[in-house]
């Protein structure tokens, strides 16, 4: 019992010399934010609000008038295309990509960051005969590269100077 808890102590401080720190959302220089040109329910304007409200310094709004910068989405489409298929026309592998185009403004108009894009992708295998487990593999995937592309919005949102 001794040699167990000696061995948990000496993890926990192994961790705490080596600095270890578990990843926390980026500090924003802004006080409120607003989401704008997403499409109704779109699922990567809930993630951005929940990454955002992790946040201690930024809020969202829900109008522009009311925020101190706008994120504007241009873009926010899902592919998918065919990689390889069998001789006999059988899909094999799949592409998926998620396409993230958007651009931070102030309510006045003015640019701070210009139209950017981010594009990301995943390769899938695929199989008929397992067809439901990889439209579910293929959700998942999409939800990852949504969570991925929210995480690299925020950290472009985060090298904004302040206002």
């Amino acid at each position: 019992m001794k040699r167990r808890s000696a061995l948990a102590a000496l993890g926990g401080i192994a961790l705490a010399g080596c600095g270890f720190e578990l990843r926390r959302a980026p500090e924003l220089r802004f006080r409120s934010i607003a989401l704008a040109g997403f499409k109704p329910k779109s699922t990567l304007a809930d993630e951005l609000r929940r990454q955002i409200g992790t946040s201690t310094t930024t809020v969202v709004v829900e109008t522009p008038t009311q925020a101190q910068v706008v994120l504007e989405a241009l873009t926010d489409a899902r592919e998918k295309s065919v990689v390889a298929s069998t001789a006999f026309g059988q899909v094999r592998d799949l592409q998926l990509r998620s396409r993230f185009g958007f651009r931070l403004r102030t309510p006045q108009g003015r640019e701070l960051i210009p139209a950017t894009e981010i594009l990301l992708s995943r390769d899938m295998s695929y199989s008929e005969s397992a067809a439901l487990a990889k439209e579910q593999e293929e959700e998942a995937l999409y939800r990852s590269m949504q969570n991925d592309i929210a995480a690299q919005v925020l950290r472009r949102l985060a090298s904004v100077p302040a206002l």
